[in-house]
């Protein structure tokens, strides 16, 4: 099994590692993907290097898709590649993780409207402008979206998210 995050300079620290050794420890293979390749550094100053760019992404090739909040995501979500890989995985009923301002891509991507979801709170209403049915909860799962609104809920999040990922085993 192959999981796959998307992000860029900025992400929030916590949101990108927990779920990278969260699913490392039920061994499945993590890879991070940006505009570009490198390093790329976290809101704390935590930084990682990226695998492949999103031009280089095969979506076919992932089960699980990965969308850490901070900053990032105002990023990721312009990338035309990253939106059509967020597609790619909503529209295959594959496991998508959201946590915080993760769900702009979703957004942006035009896959969220009509769905159950959370976010950090700064972004609700651009959640309800974009049809989402928002919910104020540590951890909200529809089908195969799980989204969590911010650090704090990351232990919900990992929880679900784990779940999710062994139901598709």
């Amino acid at each position: 099994m192959k999981a796959l995050i998307l992000s860029a300079d900025n992400f929030e620290d916590q949101e990108l590692f927990y779920p990278l050794n969260r699913l490392k420890e039920e061994d499945i293979i993590v890879k991070v993907a940006s505009m570009k390749h490198g390093i790329i550094t976290g809101e704390y100053g935590y930084s990682i290097d990226v695998d492949m760019t999103f031009n280089e992404v095969d979506p076919e090739e992932f089960d699980i898709l990965i969308l850490p909040g901070g900053k990032a995501p105002e990023k990721v979500r312009l990338d035309e590649k990253a939106l059509e890989i967020a597609r790619h995985f909503i529209r295959g009923n594959k496991p998508v993780g959201a946590i915080c301002h993760g769900v702009q891509t979703l957004i942006s991507a035009g896959v969220i409207e009509g769905r159950r979801a959370t976010c950090y709170i700064g972004i609700r209403d651009d959640m309800k402008c974009a049809g989402v049915l928002y919910e104020d909860q540590e951890v909200v799962v529809d089908g195969n979206l799980i989204t969590s609104r911010h650090p704090r809920d990351l232990y919900a999040f990992g929880r679900e998210l784990i779940k999710k990922t062994r139901k598709s085993l």
